[in-house]
C-alpha cells in the first residue's frame, strides 16, 4: 500500500518539483513563481483546496490537488481534481488508483458530494484510469473554460 497524505507547507520542497515535471511534461507554460504562487495558499490550509502527496516521504512519487466549489444541482460541496502526476517511472502500480480512492473516502468523509476532473480525450490509459476509479463521461455536459 501507497502512504497518502494531507500536505502541508514544510511538504513545498517536496510537492514543487513534481509539479514542475507535470506541467513539463503536459507543456504547461508556468514558471516556477507561478507554481509557487498558485500551490503556496493550499499548502498553507486554505479552505479552496488541498494537496495530497504520494509514497516515501523523501522520495515522492506523486501528487494530487483537489479544488472545492458548492453545487445547487450537486446538493453541497463538490470538488474538482485539478492535478494528479504520478511520475513515469511507477506509472502502472496503481498508485494512481489508491490515491484517487482514498481522497475520494476522505472526500466523502468531509461531505463533498462529488469530484469532478476533465480528462485527455486523446489520452486512453488516462480515461480507462478514471474509469476504473468511477469516473463517467457526461454525456450532456462538457467543460468549458474562460481565462480571466
Amino acid at each position: 500500500m501507497t502512504a497518502i497524505r494531507l500536505c502541508s507547507p514544510e511538504d513545498a520542497g517536496s510537492v514543487l518539483p513534481l509539479v514542475a515535471r507535470f506541467h513539463e511534461e503536459y507543456g504547461l507554460d508556468t514558471t516556477e513563481e507561478h507554481r509557487e504562487m498558485a500551490l503556496t495558499p493550499l499548502l498553507e490550509g486554505s479552505p479552496l483546496g488541498a494537496v495530497w502527496i504520494f509514497g516515501p516521504a523523501r522520495a515522492p512519487v506523486g501528487y494530487m490537488v483537489v479544488t472545492f466549489s458548492w453545487s445547487l444541482a450537486m446538493g453541497g460541496m463538490d470538488a474538482y481534481l485539478d492535478e494528479i502526476y504520478i511520475r513515469p517511472s511507477v506509472r502502472g502500480r496503481g498508485i494512481a488508483s489508491e490515491a484517487l480512492h482514498a481522497v475520494g473516502k476522505a472526500l466523502r468523509e468531509g461531505n463533498v458530494r462529488a469530484l469532478h476532473l476533465e480528462v485527455d480525450r486523446s489520452a486512453p490509459a488516462t480515461q480507462r484510469l478514471f474509469e476504473k476509479a468511477g469516473f463517467r463521461l457526461r454525456d450532456r455536459f462538457g467543460l468549458m473554460g474562460m481565462t480571466l
